[in-house]
């Protein structure tokens, strides 16, 4: 997997994983204030931005990618924060090598399929056969800073390197991709998993979030050693909407459990 590191590595390990059809860059405006603090280490999963396909894109197996990666760089203990599904894989990760991970950071993981809320236009139509795979093919970088704005409460700046790595990933990679999230998640939700788990958890939610139910996020206070915060106004792209709000939040609690 494509990796890039920032902030001193003696620093303590903080693991960011990006959502569906992504890349690392999704975290470009909070790598500044985390990489003061942390080692921070961002990946492009399997089959996005500069990383390249998967023969199985199951969210266990990519934790279990992940996990490699973190035995290959010798770290353990790692606070890992996901975005969206990336939150899955970070769940995933904590349940198969509890000793790779110290804490959980969640932001905008949708808990249970019911949670689930009717997308925007733009993204059901790029992700809907017949007329889907067409036009994929023939996105436009200003189509992809649409469908990414779309589940955003307001207009948001997209970096040009995650436009980038939006424009590597295939349409079939990324339909498998919401498949195995899907099935990941219909087989035991997110909370029931996490109660599981003995590490600390933060949930952080959009209040205006447009790709899950905002209201959900307070199924998670039924998770021992869970928090839940909700940031006003904010849409399903929080790392992106409101960096400072959410990086102070991360670092807030980070430093709170070590």
């Amino acid at each position: 997997m494509h990796v890039v590191h920032d902030g001193p590595r003696q620093a303590p390990p903080l693991l960011l994983l990006h959502g569906s059809g992504a890349s690392g860059a999704t975290w470009n405006p909070m790598v500044p204030a985390l990489a003061g603090r942390h080692h921070v280490v961002r990946v492009d999963l399997p089959g996005c931005g500069q990383s390249p396909p998967a023969p199985s894109y199951d969210v266990p197996d990519q934790a279990d990618r992940v996990a490699a990666l973190l035995d290959d760089l010798g770290l353990r203990g790692a606070a890992v924060a996901g975005h969206s599904s990336g939150g899955y894989v970070a769940t995933a990760l904590a349940e198969r090598r509890p000793d790779l991970v110290g804490s959980l950071v969640l932001i905008s993981s949708g808990p249970s399929l019911d949670a689930f809320l009717r997308q925007p236009l733009l993204l059901r139509v790029l992700l809907s056969p017949p007329l889907g795979p067409v036009l994929w093919a023939r996105r436009s970088d200003a189509m992809i800073r649409r469908g990414i704005a779309a589940t955003a409460a307001h207009s948001v700046d997209v970096p040009d390197d995650l436009v980038t790595g939006v424009q590597a990933i295939t349409y079939r990679s990324m339909r498998t991709v919401l498949r195995r999230n899907t099935a990941y998640v219909a087989e035991r939700s997110v909370p029931e998993r996490l109660a599981a788990l003995e590490v600390p958890v933060l949930v952080v939610f959009g209040a205006a979030d447009a790709r899950w139910d905002p209201s959900s996020a307070r199924r998670y206070e039924a998770v021992p050693n869970a928090r839940v915060e909700m940031l006003p106004d904010v849409g399903h792209l929080p790392p992106l909407e409101a960096p400072e709000a959410t990086s102070e939040l991360l670092l807030d609690f980070t430093a709170a459990v070590r």
